[in-house]
């Protein structure tokens, strides 16, 4: 008994050895490029039903497959409490309380011989050949209309919308008749095709016209009184695109085919119905999209971005235009920045667009994020235009050219009445109730004249935030309206093309652009992948983030991130936020409570934290950290505002703190300082300062232990067999230092005191403890916890 105490006091003081080298080693590997919060840990499986998904307190993650199956957030009833998802063959019906909770599963793969036909085509197999699902959209309070690419063979079908999940099983499956109901409803396993629902039997209907062949095409679409209005490529090589309207009692109508005045190549971003007055006949569709148009010389094809509009009840031209639209109007939108030199730089490939609602319809804001991909400039824009300047261009003049070498003018001849692009039956044109009914010399200027001759310019003619020369580009945006204690402001959620989440809130400031503030960026997917939409809920607070691998769901605020000291709350400026006395929390602007301090504008914590805590950031934790000579060790810091400076102080015996020496073998990092081939006069006592608005703390202070050439000497000799050395563990740890010798005993005390805690005779890394009502790994807790 004795022998086998005596070898277990052995073998752990030497593991505690090895989890130091081992611990250093580990960190002088650590990945230092990335500056966003993680928050990923383990897949959980759920084999019944071949569904991946993850829960934390940061969000919540669903997917079907770890293949990337092209994730697209398409609809958001929020008065159901529902999220419609479309994907590879399958169609997804969310609850957007919890999404990895009560999902609905439709499967609806292409047939076998669409997908024969396709790969016999030439396309691609994986990415391809599928049905990728385009369109959802709300048909009635019963129904949803969806289609998708069909294998390169666009096909539609009505969907029950339905609520319980139950599985029923029958002998032979019946893809084609879709249903989310109640009673008959439909839960698909990805990993068991035994399970298959009973389905009523409708047939699909042919999604040409309504959805685009390839699912590497954009297609848009906006469903209005049973009507669907889209935006695809109509045909499979993928050269006729055309703005089209479906699903209808009156004929169908499209714009005019094969005319590059009118559309050249365009790549659909989005589409709103939004109203122009009070007369409903007078709301018009809006196409946004971007498109490749020809210089003056024919050749050279520059893009452009575009926003068309078309009357919903237009029903096309009665002896020209003959099902074609008669009101397509176009203007180009401009997103640019002057430079002092006079230059001006554009960002001309609108990427995402998001309308933010006011009280008044003409004042509505519309957010479109912009990239520049040329070889000379790269970077992403947001540019912010107000409807009401839109409206003026679309009442403006109309742009002319005699030919193609002309250029453009405006139009200076007679404008024929009533005015091109008006809609029948509104507020102007109450006599007519037709497109059908429109003069000839209307329709005839509409076929030549599309293009209005201003462009449509940002507010303050110039982008809301500029990134350039970024290791990212923006992909997607979705804009919230947040009241503060000192005033409204708009939170930016952006998604990268790395797969991260910003957000960014812009501040009012007299300078050319406006002062903008990354509140956090977020890394919601596993997966590095481009983020395909965001979706807001304002109702119940949440971001709903889709890309190839799945779709997560994110609080819009995180107000504990912010630590649990007033400055730090304050600093993080963050709208959603404020100390109220005891912690940073939701701000509410109702609230009557005095101790509510936030300060958005400025982030002054000596003026609005005076009494709360401040004292406590004058002296912080000292830490002990161990660095092997002429290895490399890293020390962390991490600030928790974007916007605060970090500088480094050392402090060696008893001398004065002096400035870390910065070189290309001591780095700093975002996350630290990387200090490479340690030396022993690295060894000291290092303080990490950050100061942001004048306010300036302590955020770190470690202790750097350089080990002793003769310790690492013998833990390489003798790494292989602790019996070996022939030394008792009090000899052992003669070689260490009393601080390090402290340190492992501290180590073997706190092990103990976990046996004891969880019965467990060996805790290793796998060891689950547990902390309130979250379960953390030893692992995951970083390697600070081994010293």
């Amino acid at each position: 008994m004795q022998i086998t105490h005596l070898r277990e006091n052995y073998t752990e003081t030497t593991a505690t050895i090895y989890k130091i080298i081992f611990s250093i080693s580990v960190m002088s590997s650590l990945s230092l490029h990335s500056s966003f919060h993680s928050f990923w840990g383990d897949y959980h499986l759920n084999n019944s039903a071949g569904i991946f998904f993850h829960t934390t307190k940061a969000f919540e993650f669903y997917t079907l497959s770890e293949k990337a199956m092209d994730y697209r957030i398409l609809f958001m009833d929020e008065d159901q409490d529902r999220m419609y998802v479309g994907c590879k063959d399958h169609v997804l019906s969310m609850d957007i309380n919890n999404i990895t909770q009560g999902t609905l599963k439709l499967f609806w793969p292409a047939s076998n011989t669409k997908i024969e036909e396709c790969q016999m085509a030439g396309k691609d197999p994986t990415h391809g050949c599928g049905n990728f699902l385009r369109v959802i959209q709300p048909y009635n309070r019963t129904h949803l209309f969806i289609c998708g690419s069909g294998a390169y063979s666009p096909v539609c079908a009505y969907v029950n919308r339905g609520r319980r999940p139950e599985v029923t099983h029958i002998k032979k499956p019946n893809p084609s008749a879709l249903w989310f109901g109640s009673v008959q409803s439909y839960l698909y396993s990805t990993f068991n095709n035994r399970h298959w629902a009973s389905f009523p039997k409708i047939s699909p209907k042919s999604g040409k016209g309504r959805c685009s062949f390839s699912p590497r095409v954009n297609t848009v679409s906006v469903m209005l009184n049973q009507e669907l209005f889209s935006g695809m490529y109509i045909d499979f090589m993928g050269t006729d695109a055309a703005i089209f309207r479906s699903l209808t009692n009156r004929n169908a109508v499209r714009t005019d085919q094969h005319n590059s005045k009118w559309l050249s190549e365009p790549v659909f971003i989005d589409a709103h119905l939004i109203p122009d007055g009070s007369d409903p006949n007078d709301a018009k569709l809006y196409f946004f999209f971007r498109e490749r148009l020809t210089d003056n010389s024919g050749n050279t094809k520059n893009i452009h971005t575009m926003v068309a509009r078309v009357c919903p009840n237009d029903t096309g031209g009665q002896r020209s235009l003959v099902n074609k639209w008669t009101t397509f109007l176009k203007a180009r939108m401009v997103c640019s920045v002057l430079e002092e030199d006079g230059t001006e730089t554009h960002f001309d490939e609108l990427e995402s667009v998001f309308l933010l609602e006011t009280e008044n319809p003409k004042g509505l804001l519309l957010f479109g994020v912009f990239t520049s991909t040329s070889s000379v400039f790269k970077g992403s824009a947001v540019c912010v235009y107000n409807m009401a300047d839109i409206l003026t261009v679309f009442n403006g003049p109309f742009a002319h050219r005699e030919g193609p070498n002309f250029q453009w003018v405006a139009f200076q001849g007679r404008i024929p009445y009533p005015r091109p692009g008006t809609c029948p039956g509104g507020a102007f044109t109450p006599h007519i109730q037709s497109t059908k009914e429109l003069p000839d010399d209307v329709v005839m200027f509409m076929r030549n004249h599309p293009l209005m001759f201003n462009p449509v310019y940002p507010v303050s003619r110039r982008p809301m935030l500029v990134r350039t020369h970024a290791e990212y580009k923006y992909t997607s945006i979705a804009v919230d309206q947040v009241t503060a204690a000192d005033g409204h402001y708009q939170v930016l959620f952006l998604g990268t093309d790395k797969g991260t989440v910003q957000k960014v809130v812009v501040l009012p400031t007299n300078r050319s652009l406006g002062e903008d503030l990354i509140l956090e960026e977020l890394e919601v997917f596993k997966n590095q992948a481009a983020i395909t939409n965001l979706r807001i809920s304002s109702k119940k607070q949440q971001l709903y983030v889709s890309s190839e691998h799945g779709v997560s769901q994110v609080s819009l605020h995180r107000c504990h991130a912010y630590g649990s000291a007033c400055a730090d709350c304050c600093l993080a400026r963050d709208p959603y936020c404020a100390w109220d006395g005891m912690s940073c929390s939701r701000f509410y602007p109702t609230g009557k409570r005095r101790s509510r301090r936030q300060d958005i504008m400025y982030g002054n914590p000596l003026t609005q934290c005076r009494g709360f805590n401040l004292k406590a950031y004058r002296n912080a934790v000292e830490m002990s950290q161990y660095g092997i000579r002429n290895n490399t060790t890293f020390l962390e810091c991490l600030p928790k505002s974007p916007q605060a400076s970090v500088r480094w102080l050392i402090q060696r015996d008893n001398d004065r703190r002096k400035e870390v020496k910065l070189s290309d073998r001591v780095v700093a990092t975002d996350h630290g300082l990387l200090i490479r081939s340690v030396h022993s006069s690295d060894q000291g006592l290092y303080y990490c300062l950050a100061t942001e608005n004048g306010f300036k703390r302590t955020l770190a202070k470690i202790r750097l232990r350089v080990l002793t050439e003769a310790v690492v000497s013998a833990l390489n000799d003798k790494q292989r067999s602790v019996w070996g050395w022939g030394l008792s563990p009090k000899a052992l740890a003669s070689a260490f230092s009393p601080a390090e010798t402290l340190a492992m005993q501290q180590y073997c005390k706190e092990r103990k005191q976990l046996q004891k805690m969880y019965g467990e005779k060996n805790v290793g890394h796998e060891t689950y403890l547990q902390k309130g009502d979250k379960r953390i790994s030893k692992e995951r807790r970083g390697i600070k916890g081994i010293f």
